[in-house]
């Protein structure tokens, strides 16, 4: 196992635990800190990080577990494209014979690199997630061991702990997310699975022997976009002009040119959306977003993965398309993707032996 710069400073542990809370942004967490006290009592001795583009989950996670920016291992985006099949690719859920896990994401996990140094190293979380393909693609090289129950999660970690002289161990957190997307982080829903996190939280942290250390995070923060802040983008001809796929999520288009195109076709589809869009987005083409470092350093086989043109959310709106007759997300609240410090900006509370 390669030796890394030690960027937080963190001392020698036996057992490094790493808790993944699905959409605890910064923001959200202090907003609500009266119902997490365990977590805000110890916010003010942590830090506030800056999250990756897009802020989406299989791009975060995949950055988390390789030490990697999105460019160089190729999760670029919740929805993108499969240049070579021609086709959209849902990077949670839409693995098959032509995306194979093991190659398209492109860099080595940090378990794989623990495993070469003899270190074990495991991923928990809930048994649907077990064999998915993001599971293959972000924590190969981890035993994954199931538990269903936030409860049983912590568990199981602790049951790590105590049957291993060292580990490294990835805990997964899905509920605040996926009550935030039903109900919006503002919600009652929201609120009681944020204080469950807390408590069990404590009850875990208040255990841990010596030489353990926790570091909670998220993988990307989280708005709430109500209805009447649905824009629908196809109802402008200019804004689909050229268009062959529309990737991304509704923070944070990906759009994909028909081939044979004009090189200029991009920046002239790239300046109807700021003349149409205004001051509501951030707008970079691909050449753009890649100078700017959006995605960090790219790999040449990740460049075509990324939209042609990128619209990003600047105001509480998200873009959808009327064509799409099932309405897929659009019952959606909470939402992310974008670059607002809402979604980007995420916390890093250090536990146990990383305590500051």
């Amino acid at each position: 196992m390669r030796a890394e710069p030690n960027v937080l400073s963190l001392p020698a542990s036996s057992h490094a635990i790493v808790l993944l809370v699905d959409g605890l942004g910064a923001s959200a967490l202090r907003s609500r800190s009266g119902h997490a006290r365990f977590l805000a009592s110890r916010m003010a001795k942590s830090d506030v990080i800056e999250g990756v583009f897009p802020a989406t989950t299989a791009s975060a996670i995949a950055t988390l577990t390789t030490a990697s920016a999105p460019g160089e291992h190729g999760m670029v985006g919740y929805s993108v494209l499969d240049a070579e099949n021609d086709r959209l690719v849902n990077q949670l859920k839409g693995w098959d014979a032509q995306m194979r896990p093991e190659s398209w994401q492109l860099r080595r996990t940090v378990f794989e690199q623990a495993q070469d140094a003899g270190v074990p190293a495991f991923a928990i979380g809930t048994a649907r997630y077990a064999d998915s393909g993001l599971t293959h693609a972000v924590l190969r090289g981890a035993s994954y061991v199931s538990a269903d129950t936030l409860e049983e999660r912590f568990a199981a970690a602790q049951r790590v702990i105590d049957s291993t002289e060292r580990a490294i161990v990835y805990l997964y957190v899905a509920e605040l997310d996926m009550a935030a997307h039903a109900k919006g982080w503002e919600s009652d829903k929201w609120l009681g699975e944020l204080e469950k996190l807390d408590s069990a939280l404590a009850r875990f942290a208040g255990g841990l022997r010596k030489g353990v250390g926790v570091l909670l995070t998220a993988d990307h923060g989280i708005v709430d976009v109500p209805l009447d802040k649905h824009v629908l983008y196809d109802t402008v001809p200019e804004l689909i002009a050229g268009v062959r796929h529309v990737g991304g999520e509704p923070r944070c288009l990906q759009l994909y040119l028909e081939p044979g195109l004009p090189a200029s076709a991009a920046d002239e589809l790239a300046e109807s959306w700021r003349r149409v869009e205004g001051d509501r987005v951030w707008v970079s083409t691909r050449a753009e977003a890649i100078a700017d470092g959006l995605f960090g350093d790219v790999d040449p086989r990740a460049e075509p993965r990324i939209g042609d043109v990128l619209v990003a959310a600047r105001k509480l709106v998200a873009y959808y398309d009327s064509r799409d007759i099932t309405r897929s997300g659009r019952s959606m609240i909470g939402q992310h993707g974008s670059l607002s410090d809402e979604e980007m900006r995420i916390p890093l509370v250090r536990l146990g032996a990383f305590s500051r």
